[in-house]
C-alpha cells in the first residue's frame, strides 16, 4: 500500500501559489481572505488558525472577524455585506457550523458569488453541476482530485463510489468525478447492501463522519482509498476508514495528513483566482 501524502502535495502546490501571489503583488494586488468566525467552537478555531497560517506562509492578506455566539442573523449578514463591498477583500469565508438558531443557507447565499471561495453559493455550485469548472471549485473535493492527479491515479472509466451525500463533499465530489468520465455511485445511510456497492469501487471516497466506518471487508483488493473523515476521539484524530484497510488498498490517504492540507491549499487557490 502506498500512502497518498497530502502534506507533500500541498507543499508542492503552495510553492506554485506563492509565485502567483508574488506576481499579483508586483502589479499592486494582494490576494486577501476574510474569515468570519461566530462563537467559540473549538474545532472551528483550529480550522481558522490553519487557514491563517497558510495565508501568511504564502504572503497573502488574511483578515479575521470574531463575532460572539449571541450574534443575530442580521448582524452576521451586515458583516458579510460589509466584506462584499470592500475592494481589498477578494475571498469571504464564513466558518461553519454557525451557532444554533442561525440560518446558514441565507448567510452563505449572501456572500458575493465573485468572493465565494468556499464554493457554497448556488451560482458556483450550479456551474460545477453543468460541467463548467472555470469558476470556484469546492475546496475538499477539488483537493481530492489534485491528490489523485499528483499520484497519476487515473479517474477516467473507473468505478468511483462516494460514501456520503453532503453539499460540502459528497455531491460536488460526484460532479467532479463525473466531469472526468468516471462511473460514479453515491451511497449513504439509507443505501441497501452498502458493502456490496463499496466493494465494486476502483476509487472509494469516504466522507460519512463516522470513525472506522469503512472496514476491510467493504473494500475491493487494489482499490484507491480517499479518507475525507476527521473524527476526534479522546483528543486523537481518526478517519472514516479502518486502519486494517491498508492491507488491501493500493493507495490510501492518512488521517491526519491526507485530504486536510489540500482543503486549505485549494481555498488559497480560489482566493488567488478571485483576486485575479
Amino acid at each position: 500500500m502506498k500512502k497518498i501524502d497530502g502534506r507533500l502535495v500541498a507543499d508542492h502546490l503552495q510553492e506554485e501559489l506563492k509565485t502567483k501571489v508574488e506576481a499579483l503583488q508586483a502589479v499592486g494586488k494582494n490576494p486577501t481572505l476574510a474569515v468570519v468566525l461566530v462563537g467559540e467552537d473549538p474545532a472551528s478555531k483550529v480550522y481558522v488558525g490553519g487557514k491563517e497560517r497558510t495565508a501568511k506562509k504564502l504572503g497573502m492578506g488574511s483578515l479575521r472577524y470574531d463575532l460572539p455566539a449571541t450574534s443575530t442573523q442580521e448582524e452576521i449578514l451586515e458583516m458579510v455585506e460589509k466584506l462584499n463591498q470592500d475592494p481589498e477583500v477578494h475571498g469571504i469565508l464564513v466558518q461553519l457550523p454557525l451557532p444554533k438558531g442561525l440560518d446558514e443557507k441565507e448567510v452563505l447565499e449572501a456572500i458575493d458569488k465573485e468572493k465565494d471561495v468556499d464554493c457554497f453559493h448556488p451560482y458556483n455550485l450550479g456551474k460545477l453541476f453543468q460541467g463548467d469548472e472555470s469558476g470556484f471549485l469546492p475546496c475538499t473535493p477539488h483537493g481530492v482530485i489534485k491528490l489523485l492527479e499528483y499520484y497519476d491515479i487515473e479517474i477516467e472509466g473507473k468505478d468511483v463510489v462516494i460514501v456520503g451525500r453532503s453539499n460540502i463533499v459528497g455531491k460536488p465530489m460526484f460532479s467532479l468525478m463525473l466531469n472526468r468520465s468516471a462511473t460514479v455511485t453515491v451511497v449513504h445511510s439509507r443505501t441497501k447492501d452498502l458493502a456490496e456497492k463499496t466493494k465494486k469501487a476502483d476509487i472509494l471516497v469516504a466522507a460519512v463522519g463516522i470513525a472506522g466506518f469503512i472496514t476491510k471487508d467493504m473494500v475491493k483488493p487494489g482499490a484507491v482509498i480517499v479518507d475525507v473523515g476527521i473524527n476526534s476521539i479522546d483528543g486523537k484524530l481518526y478517519g472514516d476508514v479502518d486502519k486494517e484497510v491498508e492491507e488491501v488498498a493500493s493507495y490510501m490517504t492518512p488521517v491526519p495528513g491526507g485530504v486536510g492540507p489540500m482543503t486549505i491549499t485549494m481555498l488559497m487557490d480560489n482566493t488567488i483566482k478571485a483576486c485575479k
